[in-house]
């Protein structure tokens, strides 16, 4: 492994240390904030921040800078700025989730390409011989459908097996996606087979839960599971991170969705025991064989701007009080009022308790809607943002065999709203949203409008 003092890694002396506490003097005001977004569209309700994130006009400009840095002279800004600043970078988030060294957080462009660094490690222990045929993977049944591809691609065509564990939605309490996990390690664990890998989500992205990640990969650890992933693509900047307490071989988080990054970046913590595990960046350049962090550092000539504003992206945080949590305390509490009001409003439900959930938040539409399917959510999502200016992903709720569901007063509710509250929110776009939901309701007009003739 290579350490902080290797000048591929950024140069001959270790990095100075960087505070992740906010600064004591000052706080923003409402009105520098509408300035820092003022880029956003105003004519749409961006209740959407889970899925692209959102990036302040000071880190835009801060990308500026760096990206005239490369211009003006890009022989120089290799040689001499772009591996320190990357490293700069990397000592951030080391501090922000308490990583013991800097040599186990690797910045690459965002979650999937992660999965596909850890996936790509077990197809070839399953190619090789290293794992018996039919060793199995596995993961949550909601996990994000790219990693999904990315098992079909690297683990299943080289012999391995998967076990997806079915959750509840909605759901009630930790310890009934607990109970779920525990089957799902016994199915993986049938006829001798050995789970070579666990997948867990740190906050799931539809439906959107926040998962008891420390309790799964404890039982993960008594159970003999070989390695663990934590999908966390939502987590920084939405929930405490510590990566010790929770102890998993990797763990990844997208910079662009919750700390206020541009795409894309996203760290990628990977424990010292962990890079004995073979793992390479997907993109084969100079740099193949000197370590995970050095090899991510250098995938070719590109625009590594985003890993570059990371201190940026810092510096905006700590203008608020208290800092990245006083954020994520704000967007909590906001997204579960909200999630509320719109609940109160169609008479219908939130898909967990608010404790689960950060600052996503899952809201039952009326069943008046009549959403039916998959392209039923996709018609109404489209038909929110190109007739009511409202940008919000529609989740379908399916029942099972011989299940109920959650009702309204008219019939089984089959779609959730995912709702997100970012700080440039008001809650003026909840209410377009609101009063958009009720005209359909209450005129029937969603068949005509999202089903087809």
């Amino acid at each position: 492994m290579e350490g902080a003092k290797d000048p591929r890694n950024g140069g001959d002396s270790s990095p100075k240390q960087v505070s992740k506490k906010p600064r004591t003097s000052g706080h923003i005001t409402e009105q520098e904030i509408h300035e820092e977004f003022s880029h956003h569209n105003l004519n749409v309700a961006r209740i959407n921040n889970g899925s692209f994130g959102s990036c302040p006009g000071s880190v835009l400009a801060a990308q500026k800078n760096w990206q005239l840095q490369f211009l003006q002279q890009p022989d120089d800004f290799y040689f001499n700025t772009l591996r320190k600043g990357i490293l700069h970078s990397r000592t951030v988030i080391k501090n922000l989730i308490n990583a013991d060294d800097v040599d186990e957080i690797s910045l690459v462009d965002n979650a999937t390409t992660a999965a596909a660094i850890v996936l790509q490690q077990i197809g070839r222990a399953f190619a090789e011989g290293k794992f018996a045929k039919n060793d199995t993977v596995l993961m949550l049944h909601c996990a994000y459908e790219a990693v999904k591809k990315s098992i079909q691609a690297y683990v299943t065509r080289a012999g391995g097996s998967v076990i997806e564990v079915q959750l509840p939605f909605p759901v009630n309490s930790n310890e009934e996606i607990i109970a779920e996990f525990k089957r799902g390690l016994g199915k993986g664990k049938a006829n001798g087979r050995k789970i070579r890998l666990a997948i867990i989500d740190h906050i799931t992205a539809m439906p959107c839960v926040v998962i008891p990640v420390k309790e799964l990969v404890k039982i993960c650890r008594e159970e003999g599971v070989e390695q663990v992933f934590v999908d966390a693509a939502h987590a920084i900047g939405s929930v405490d991170i510590n990566v010790k307490e929770i102890g998993a071989d990797f763990y990844v988080s997208n910079l662009h969705k919750w700390f206020f990054c541009p795409p894309s970046v996203s760290f990628l913590y990977c424990k010292k025991a962990s890079l004995e595990f073979d793992v390479h960046h997907p993109v084969v350049s100079h740099e193949y064989g000197n370590g995970l962090p050095i090899e991510s550092a250098w995938v070719g000539t590109r625009d590594y701007s985003s890993q570059l504003v990371v201190p940026a992206a810092l510096e905006f945080v700590n203008r608020f009080e208290d800092g990245i949590h006083g954020i994520m305390k704000r967007n909590h509490e906001e997204v579960v009022k909200m999630g509320k009001m719109l609940a109160e409003s169609w008479r219908t439900n939130l898909g967990s308790p608010p404790e689960m959930c950060a600052g996503m938040i899952m809201v039952g539409l009326p069943s008046r809607l009549s959403v039916s399917s998959e392209d039923d959510a996709s018609r109404l999502r489209s038909h929110l943002r190109d007739c009511h200016g409202v940008e919000v992903p529609i989740h379908y709720q399916g029942l099972r065999d011989g299940e109920e569901g959650v009702k309204d007063k008219d019939g089984v509710i089959t779609a959730y709203a995912r709702i997100s509250h970012q700080i440039y929110n008001k809650f003026e776009d909840y209410c377009r949203f609101r009063d958009a939901v009720n005209h359909l309701a209450e005129n029937r007009q969603i068949r005509r409008t999202i089903s087809p003739e």
